[in-house]
């Protein structure tokens, strides 16, 4: 059985989705369980710690109370991503990874929604002040520059006629 071709080729890329999202809620769990909602676990001083805190809103917090919306929106993302990643998954492996973790990321935080009307977020980064964010925000962003660095890659072999190790 080969895992290049068919239905079975664009099945490694929904594995990946899958465990980024079993991993995004294992964690989601963990914080739920054993720590209340407000307090903070320094893991290294100065850097990065762990913060209990839910968001109702999008990265950031903006647009709280938009629950609807964001299901709207993120039911149209996950369908846009199935169908393009269907279109690109036998040509482009590196952006087809790109967009398995968009895909993860993105179910991860929906199921949430979905599910408790907000996300929970853990992720605290000391040193540049950055908002709160989850697992799965992290492999979504993972994901969203690998497609950045694809297009950015397919802009340049359109302007130059060079072929990237990738395309």
């Amino acid at each position: 059985m080969t895992y290049s071709k068919g239905v079975n080729g664009v099945f490694r890329y929904y594995c990946i989705a899958v465990g980024v999202i079993i991993v995004d809620h294992v964690v989601k769990w963990l914080v739920s369980m054993y720590m209340t909602i407000g307090q903070q676990i320094t893991v290294i001083p100065g850097v990065f710690g762990l913060a209990s805190i839910r968001n109702k809103g999008a990265a950031f917090s903006i647009l709280e109370g938009q629950l609807g919306f964001f299901i709207a929106v993120t039911s149209l993302v996950i369908i846009g991503i199935m169908i393009y990643l269907h279109r690109v998954y036998r040509e482009n492996q590196f952006l087809s990874y790109g967009l398995a973790l968009v895909l993860g990321g993105a179910l991860g935080n929906y199921i949430d929604r979905v599910f408790k009307g907000e996300v929970v977020d853990m992720l605290q980064v000391h040193f540049f002040n950055f908002p709160i964010f989850n697992v799965a925000d992290s492999l979504l962003c993972i994901g969203v520059a690998m497609i950045a660095i694809d297009s950015l890659r397919a802009s340049r072999k359109d302007r130059t006629g060079i072929v990237s190790p990738e395309s």
